[in-house]
């Protein structure tokens, strides 16, 4: 009986020996043909010798915040075409830290954006400046259900906001949108819009007046009020989505300087009696210049807290972040493909991820969460998403772009500092959590397999990568 004992007892310190072993690193590959694959042939190498790249553990750059998507009413609407249980497995998948992608971070339209159902806002009664006629009713219908339903998989969610367009009413032109339908689009996506009603980039849509700016502020506040009821706290808004670009579904352009007094006597002000961060944004341009207009003006500066960047933006961040070193960026919106989310996309998706993060962001977030087949907006513009249902079958996959997102929010932890690399081989990110670990996401754009060396502080790891592959290396502390 005493042999059976301490056979059993050696047994459970062996087991537990070779768990402890084995938990002390972690790799999943990804490729065209298979998703989200458990690696094995992870080697300690000879610290002597040459590593293809060198991570320097203790070299630190930007704080990691998080990763996320946006929530769109087009999203809603095609989750709700699954059954009940596919839909929870889904939230479980994308927002349970620990599980799947572990979004932390989302963003939201206030009022109508080119993925809502149609065009709308929270406020359409004309000379309203008292917001007597404020509802956010149409948000019950989907995006309220939406991000509530996110809450219930990650409570501590973060929601940031930002207009498309305000209130016809308040505009030049009294329409939502800036320019004419696209040429070539079908008749049915037509916005009706006069061609003397259209905008032009370096103009203003928004009534400038103070009269209408109060009115702005005021429905700004309304709407952080009515959704903080529904039990969803906004913690940051960007004051207008995109504001050089005149666009055939709802948009506004401002110009810098408009922004910049809208924000610093009016907008500032507002939000800080709800106490809430305005970031500037979200910057389509790459010019620093449109930037610095507000971070440098004496009233509005003060209440920006950093700025959101999104397309042609992605030319402006790094300057930005040189000069501002301190000042939080945000990726605002990722760019949104043609509705194939093919492979070649998802590559071409790794080269923003790795732009943005080395240009100085904090966070990085696609647009559409969720979309039916061919993923045509309400506009007719046809878009990626990180999710495809097919309604007919009541099915869904995850794209491309989702596995890819997942390798770097399911292990880079809120609080993660980006590392500095040297060496011949760059094409990874490489980041330090909060708990010591050190996360390695790693791309093999040959077609061929590729061994790869990696020196981490004194140790060095030799992997086998995969041809055209996609890889996360979890490496705990003491590995």
């Amino acid at each position: 009986m005493k042999i059976n004992k301490f056979y059993i007892l050696c047994l459970f310190v062996t087991i537990f020996l070779l768990s402890s072993c084995s938990n002390k690193t972690e790799w999943v590959s990804t490729t065209e043909k298979a998703s989200w694959q458990n690696e094995k042939s992870l080697h300690i190498v000879d610290s002597k010798t040459t590593p293809d790249t060198e991570i320097f553990p203790d070299s630190t750059l930007q704080t990691i915040d998080g990763f996320g998507a946006c929530f769109n009413e087009l999203g809603w609407t095609s989750l709700m075409e699954l059954g009940e249980n596919d839909r929870q497995g889904i939230f479980n998948e994308l927002f349970s830290p620990g599980v799947g992608a572990g979004f932390n971070i989302c963003r939201m339209p206030l009022g109508a954006n080119d993925f809502s159902r149609d065009w709308y806002s929270y406020d359409e009664t004309e000379g309203d400046f008292e917001m007597k006629n404020f509802s956010i009713s149409h948000d019950l219908e989907t995006l309220v259900p939406f991000i509530k339903e996110a809450q219930k998989y990650y409570p501590g969610l973060k929601i940031w906001a930002s207009p498309w367009s305000p209130p016809s009413w308040m505009k030049y032109n009294k329409h939502y949108a800036c320019h004419m339908i696209w040429p070539g689009v079908d008749a049915k996506y037509d916005n009706h819009l006069p061609v003397d009603k259209q905008g032009r980039e370096g103009a203003n849509s928004f009534i400038q007046d103070s009269v209408y700016f109060k009115a702005y502020a005021l429905y700004f506040s309304k709407f952080v009020e009515s959704y903080k009821s529904q039990g969803i706290t906004v913690s940051m808004i960007m004051p207008q989505n995109e504001f050089n670009s005149c666009q055939p579904f709802p948009s506004c352009i401002w110009t810098s300087a408009s922004l910049a007094s809208f924000v610093g006597k009016y907008l500032g002000p507002a939000m800080t009696k709800q106490n809430i961060d305005i970031m500037f944004g979200t910057v389509e341009r790459p010019a620093e210049a449109l930037v610095d207009t507000l971070l440098n003006d004496p009233i509005a500066g003060k209440y920006i807290k950093g700025v959101g960047f999104q397309w042609a933006g992605k030319g402006a961040i790094a300057g930005i972040h040189k000069k501002y070193p301190d000042l939080k960026l945000y990726q605002s919106e990722q760019e949104c493909g043609d509705g194939k989310n093919d492979w070649k996309y998802c590559n071409y998706t790794w080269t923003l991820i790795k732009h943005y993060l080395n240009s100085g962001a904090n966070t990085y977030m696609y647009w559409n969460l969720s979309l039916l087949n061919g993923g045509v907006s309400r506009w007719g513009w046809t878009q990626n998403s990180l999710i495809t249902v097919d309604a007919a079958k009541k099915t869904f996959q995850y794209n491309h772009e989702y596995y890819l997102l997942k390798h770097l929010s399911h292990y880079v932890q809120p609080g993660a500092k980006l590392l500095r690399i040297t060496g011949r081989f760059k094409n990874l990110l490489a980041f330090r959590n909060p708990d010591q670990s050190i996360i390695l996401v790693v791309q093999n754009d040959s077609p061929k397999d590729v061994s790869t060396t990696f020196k981490i502080g004194e140790k060095s790891i030799s992997a086998d990568l995969k041809g055209g592959s996609f890889n996360t290396i979890l490496l705990n502390k003491g590995f």
